[in-house]
């Protein structure tokens, strides 16, 4: 899948399904949602998890940082592309999402802003940044949320502790293409 394809399949379904364990995937598997951020997962099981979600018609991204046995290498996502059929991979890590990129996958920069400090790190790594998406923790931030947008032409995601439709109203209103969420009652809205 290409990925101006993928893009057209955010903005068409701008609520993605964050899945942390295999209650989750199960979950996700019926759901009208196509966008999967698969959060768990170890280099055993991955490649089986992201064929179940692929075998569904979902879009499955894979945060390599949570794959118990991959390293912080940037060739964590060549072990992503070659052994599963992920789309993309989300990573905190700049360097990893630009190999990403280079090896053909789609990358999505994930982003905690904890504090000013964090916030401040942002900032100056977005203006650089080499991914197809950025992906902001917490995304109940519209001010944090509106103000990185400004600064890179790189669309936004909003994820984490958004549990109402206000948070994901919210978030859109900020310029965020689409929110991730774990919690599946948002899946539903």
């Amino acid at each position: 899948m290409t990925h101006e394809e993928i893009f057209d399949i955010i903005y068409e379904n701008p609520i993605i399904m964050a899945i942390k364990n295999n209650k989750d995937l199960r979950d996700s598997l019926d759901s009208e949602n196509k966008i999967v951020f698969v959060l768990f997962g170890t280099v055993e099981s991955i490649p089986h998890i992201v064929k179940k979600l692929k075998k569904h018609g979902k879009i499955v991204m894979v945060h390599e940082d949570l794959i118990e046995g991959l390293s912080s290498s940037p060739l964590s996502s060549a072990f992503i592309k070659n052994y599963t059929d992920a789309d993309g991979i989300i990573t905190t890590r700049p360097q990893n999402a630009a190999y990403a990129r280079q090896i053909g996958l789609f990358a999505i920069l994930r982003f905690f802003v904890l504090d000013s400090l964090s916030y401040e790190n942002v900032k100056e790594t977005v203006k650089k940044a080499n991914c197809d998406l950025i992906e902001i923790l917490p995304g109940i931030m519209p001010k944090i949320l509106d103000d990185i947008s400004k600064r890179t032409r790189i669309p936004l995601v909003a994820g984490g502790l958004i549990n109402e439709k206000s948070d994901v109203i919210e978030a859109l209103n900020a310029n965020a293409i689409a929110i991730s969420s774990s919690n599946t009652d948002v899946w539903k809205m």
